[in-house]
Parts: C-alpha cells; sequence; structure tokens
C-alpha cells in the first residue's frame, strides 16, 4: 500500500466518523440528515459490530425508509433480528432477498449463521458451501465452516477447512486457533507441532503460532519446550496475557512452583485480574506448604467468582492441612453445594467427615463418590479400610468384591480382599484370592504387611509369598 493509500484511509476514516456523528445527532435533535446507501450500510455494520443494537435498528429503519430495495441493508436487518433471537423472521427476510438477488455473498453467509444459531449445522454447511464461490476472501468461508463442523462435533473435518483458510490467508489468527483446538480434539498433538513448526519457519514472527506450538508441546507433556514456545510469543507481543498464563501452566507441571506464581502475576499487568489465575497461584502456594499465601489466593478467586467451586475446595483442603478441620468441612460443603455431581469433592468430604470420627457421614460420602463413577480404584480401598476398622466386615468384603468387578486387573484390591477375608476364618478363600494378586503383581506383595504388621508371623502367608520368589 502506498502512502496516497494510506493517506485514503485516514480521510475515509474521519468522513465515517463524521457520519456517526451526525447520524447520532439527527436522532438527538430530530434534525434530518441525509445519508447514502453507503454510509448508512457502515453505520448500521459499526453498531451491529459494537452489540450497540438500540442504534443498530434505528440506523436500520433509516435505512429501510430511504433505500427498501437495498438487499444489504435487508441482510443487516435479519443480522439483527436473529441478534433478538427472530430467526424465523430472519429467514424469511433473507429468503425474500433470495428471490431477487441468489448471488449476494452476505445472504448466505447471514443465512449460516443463523441456522447455526438455531443449531441446524446441516443447513448451516450448506449455505457456508454456497457462499464459496461467491467470496472475495474465500478464507473467511472456510473458518465459518471449520467452526460450523467443530459445533457439530465432526474435528476432521473442520482440520479440512480450516488449514485451507490458513493456507489461502496465513495471517488468519481464528483459523489458526480454531486449528489447535481441532489437533487437540482429535488428540494428533504430533501433527500439531509439525504443522506450527513448519507454520512458523514461513512466518517467524507470528506470536500466535508460537503459542500454538506451545499448546501442543504440553498436551504430549514437553513442558520444557513448551516453555520455550511461550518464550517466543512473549517475546514477539509481550503483551500476550495467553502465553504467560500457559508458561506459568507449564511450569507448575514441572513442579516449578515459585517460577510459576512469578509467571502467573506478569498476567494482571496485561488483562484484568482473572478469578482462575488466582486459583492456580493459591495451588502453587499450597504444594509450597506456604497456606497462608494460598489462603489469600484461594479466596480473591472466590471474591471474584463465588461460583468456582474448585477454589471454595482448595480453601477447605488448606485449612485441613493448617490443622482446622471443623472450618474446612464448611468450605468443602460449599464447593459440593455448587458443583454435586463432582466425585474428586465427596472424597474429600468423605476423608475429613473420616479425620473427625463421623463414620456414618464419611461412608454415605464414600458411597457417593462410588455412584459418581470416580475414575480411580483408592476410592474402593478407603472405603473398605473405613468399614474393615470400625468393624464392618462383611461390608468391605462385599466392597472390595464390587470393586474388583469394576478393576478386575487392579492387584491392590486383591491383596487387600485377601487380607480381610482372614478375619472371617475364611482362610482357603484368602490364601486363594491372595495368590491371584501375587499372579498379577508380585512386586506388590508388601502391602500385605503395611495393612496388616500382625501376618508378618502368618507361616502360611510366609510360605505363600517365599513360594512365589522362588
Amino acid at each position: 500500500m502506498s502512502e496516497f493509500d494510506d493517506d485514503a484511509d485516514g480521510l475515509n476514516d474521519k468522513e465515517f466518523e463524521e457520519n456517526l456523528r451526525l447520524f447520532e445527532d439527527m436522532l438527538a435533535t430530530g434534525q434530518v440528515h441525509f445519508f447514502d446507501a453507503d454510509d448508512i450500510e457502515e453505520i448500521i455494520d459499526y453498531y451491529l459490530q459494537w452489540l450497540n443494537y438500540e442504534l443498530a435498528k434505528k440506523a436500520i429503519d433509516y435505512g429501510l425508509e430511504r433505500y427498501p430495495f437495498s438487499s444489504i441493508i435487508k441482510i443487516r436487518y435479519a443480522q439483527y433480528l436473529s441478534s433478538q433471537h427472530y430467526t424465523y423472521e430472519a429467514l424469511a427476510i433473507l429468503n425474500e432477498v433470495e428471490q431477487i438477488e441468489r448471488s449476494n455473498f452476505e445472504l448466505y453467509m447471514a443465512r449460516g449463521f443463523i441456522y447455526s444459531q438455531m443449531g441446524l449445522g446441516e443447513q448451516a454447511i450448506e449455505n457456508f458451501k454456497n457462499a464459496i464461490p461467491l467470496a472475495e476472501q474465500k478464507d473467511e468461508v472456510y473458518v465459518a465452516l471449520g467452526v460450523e463442523f467443530l459445533n457439530d462435533d465432526k474435528a476432521d473435518d473442520a482440520l479440512y477447512y480450516l488449514k485451507k483458510a490458513i493456507k489461502l490467508n496465513p495471517k488468519n489468527e481464528v483459523a489458526l486457533n480454531e486449528l489447535s483446538l481441532c489437533f487437540d480434539l482429535t488428540g494428533k498433538s504430533d501433527e500439531a507441532i509439525a504443522f506450527f513448526g513448519q507454520y512458523i519457519d514461513n512466518h517467524p514472527y507470528s506470536y500466535f503460532a508460537w503459542f500454538n506450538l506451545g499448546l501442543g508441546y504440553g498436551r504430549i507433556g514437553l513442558f520444557e519446550k513448551a516453555i520455550e514456545a511461550y518464550d517466543y510469543a512473549i517475546a514477539i507481543n509481550e503483551q500476550f496475557s495467553s502465553a504467560y498464563f500457559n508458561k506459568a501452566n507449564s511450569l507448575a507441571q514441572l513442579n516449578k512452583f515459585e517460577a510459576a506464581i512469578e509467571v502467573y502475576k506478569e498476567t494482571f499487568k496485561y488483562e484484568e485480574q482473572e478469578p482462575t489465575t488466582y486459583y492456580y497461584i493459591g495451588e502453587c502456594y499450597e504444594n509450597l506448604d506456604r497456606f497462608e499465601e494460598s489462603l489469600v489466593n484461594y479466596n480473591k478467586c472466590v471474591k471474584l467468582d463465588p461460583a468456582n467451586a474448585d477454589a471454595w475446595l482448595g480453601i477447605g483442603v488448606v485449612l485441613d492441612a493448617m490443622n482446622r478441620l471443623t472450618e474446612g468441612v464448611h468450605y468443602i460443603k460449599k464447593a459440593i453445594e455448587i458443583n454435586p455431581n463432582e466425585p474428586e469433592y465427596w472424597y474429600v468430604f468423605a476423608e475429613l467427615q473420616e479425620k473427625l470420627g463421623f463414620i456414618e457421614e464419611a461412608a454415605m460420602a464414600y458411597q457417593r463418590v462410588i455412584e459418581l463413577e470416580y475414575p480411580d480404584f483408592d476410592v474402593w480401598l478407603d472405603y473398605a479400610k473405613l468399614l474393615h476398622q470400625n468393624g464392618y466386615i462383611d461390608d468391605a468384603i462385599k466392597n472390595l468384591n464390587e470393586g474388583i468387578k469394576k478393576f478386575p486387573d487392579v492387584a491392590e484390591l486383591y491383596y487387600r480382599l485377601g487380607i480381610i477375608l482372614l478375619e472371617k476364618n475364611r482362610r482357603k478363600e484368602s490364601l486363594d484370592v491372595l495368590t491371584r494378586a501375587m499372579d498379577m503383581d508380585y512386586s506388590k506383595h508388601d502391602e500385605i504387611f503395611e495393612y496388616a504388621p500382625v501376618l508378618k508371623n502368618d507361616k502360611e502367608i510366609l510360605n505363600l509369598i517365599s513360594g512365589f520368589k522362588k
């Protein structure tokens, strides 16, 4: 672009600002001004872009009154109606436009977005595809198609169109970010790393590409490489708060909690204070056993976002670590109130109730963890231990058998069951179960004595173990 083009753009901007001022003066004073069709279209676009629907509607009314045959103004009216959830009325207007002007790119894009808003993905995709041959900037259409396929859980199709968008316009940041999400959803982290690495070879100053490369490395656990990529993104754009945040996450994954805290704090220079950032700072301080500072940050999180259940849980866990257990229970309950279907919250609640000696409440909480299909086997061991140590031996055995049905390949459950069966004088059954446990994983046989040290004097158990050793 030449310096004359720059000057022309500056004049256009000034002309638009003057038109916008005149239009708003007209609304305020009632004194009528004339605006040609292009001017009023620009004014409508401005208000719609900034979600000022009240003024957008007034500009549309002005335009339709003076230019009733303008397809663009009718399309903008349809877009306004869809923003107010009058989608069928909006589609009716677009159908009228189609009868007159079938080759209008804006028509198909607007209708595609309205169908997308209605959850009608196939119709949205059909309209976006109709827009392709009419588009001057086809990358915009390919992005719309990519996003729609993503909404329809068709990440591979989305990848295809987003790659086409980037091929046409390598600087399309929306396409880059959506493409990164597609790689994540399809589990193609290696392909993501290769893609963004190659992209960076051609566009080394794209901080979005460096950021997405960092995401790719992070997804496969290469956190050092992720940090290096985020550092490049920050070097190119030092105000890129997302790069600081993800760099801090990677440092935390490497247990570099103090460094992570400092980088999390950097984000506050470039964006509003985010509750999630305070949560992660609190978690880092918790991992450093700096509990007072952890509480300060968890509390800042819930002050900004009272619905952040993880932060309420964090407060409860930290108070437990500070031997303020009775206080801690209150905050765990708060987390459960916000999200009653999170098994992790119930697990922590069960452990705290057990510490306080409320056995019945702890048992009910463990049952709730199991009902919510907690993904690990630990809960079955902990629940069985609670039952066993409080004399509910038959219930403990029943619980472990249920756990084995859920996790048939976990040796620890068999070891624990074998030990508890001995207390019911079911020795033969116990030895059979312990034999199976050692068949599955002999290296864990020490758990027998860790849980029941008295069995170190049981000759039959010792013979069984030594027989496996040989």
